[in-house]
């Protein structure tokens, strides 16, 4: 039985970081025993908070969607502390980049374990281990990871906040992001959920504190940000991607969502080594 963390990283890295297609069942099983072990599961595998545990609490709070924590962590870098963490290689890039993939074998346990659809979980972390191959500098392994991390807790909090959404709202949730590409109207959304524009319309708003309008707009706006930041898609291919009627319109509602053009929003946060290209946005939805 592993004891401490320690040894549970280093029974895993070697074994998912060559290999992570194959061994991501018996990590996932590793994984989900070890916590079970230390307490952050119980008994009905529900999460609960280790706080005088870092890692643990850690682990906590992206499978419960805490955001704000999550974002002061990566803020602070703290992956990238090495102060009381274990050294499983010599070269510190390569030592970093196990530690990363057992923070995404644990982090897509957990997140499964809290609601997180299984395929969706392993595809996230099959994709940013896979991220690895094109990083050589320390600190790029250090910027995907909070990358990582954000993705995971982002999804964990929006999966949280549909659970406690009634039916039809839900449901208009999940057809606005399976069809963030088309043009998408109240009226189709309200024929898919089978209950009038009027209704679908009041409901969302009393629940999700913003009109449906509001939230396609904001929702393909979100979509545009991350094209632009991850992928080398151009301004023209983005606005045609996302069904916005002509360029000009699409850069007239970025630049009411953002306070700046999509050019200029390239131009500050595009790119660390590791972009994407468009299939593989579409397939994490990003």
């Amino acid at each position: 039985m592993l004891q401490s963390w320690h040894e549970f990283i280093i029974s895993t890295s070697q074994m998912l970081f060559d290999k992570p297609h194959q061994n991501r069942g018996n990590i996932s099983k590793m994984a989900k025993r070890f916590l079970s072990n230390t307490g952050i599961l119980n008994e009905n595998e529900d999460f609960v908070h280790r706080q005088q545990n870092d890692e643990l609490l850690f682990y906590s709070q992206v499978a419960s969607g805490d955001i704000e924590a999550i974002a002061e962590n990566c803020s602070q870098n703290r992956f990238m502390d090495t102060e009381g963490v274990g050294v499983l290689s010599k070269d510190p890039v390569i030592n970093l980049k196990y530690h990363f993939v057992v923070t995404a074998a644990i982090m897509s346990r957990t997140c499964v374990d809290n609601g997180m659809e299984m395929e969706v979980s392993f595809r996230l972390s099959d994709y940013y281990i896979g991220q690895l191959d094109y990083i050589n500098k320390a600190e790029d392994i250090g910027i995907l990871h909070n990358k990582m991390v954000m993705d995971y807790t982002k999804r964990m909090a929006l999966l949280r906040k549909t659970q406690a959404l009634s039916k039809p709202v839900s449901d208009c949730l999940s057809y606005v992001y399976s069809h963030i590409k088309d043009r998408l109207t109240i009226e189709d959304i309200a024929e898919n959920t089978g209950k009038s524009v009027s209704y679908i319309s009041r409901l969302f708003k009393s629940e999700m504190n913003v009109s449906l309008s509001e939230f396609i707009r904001s929702a393909k706006i979100d979509k545009a940000k991350n094209m632009l930041r991850y992928s080398q898609v151009s301004v023209v291919e983005i606005s045609s991607y996302l069904s916005f009627s002509s360029q000009s319109h699409f850069i007239k509602i970025f630049r009411e969502e953002t306070g700046m053009t999509p050019g200029k929003y390239r131009r500050m946060y595009y790119g660390t080594g590791w972009q994407i290209s468009p299939d593989e946005a579409e397939l994490l939805n990003i």
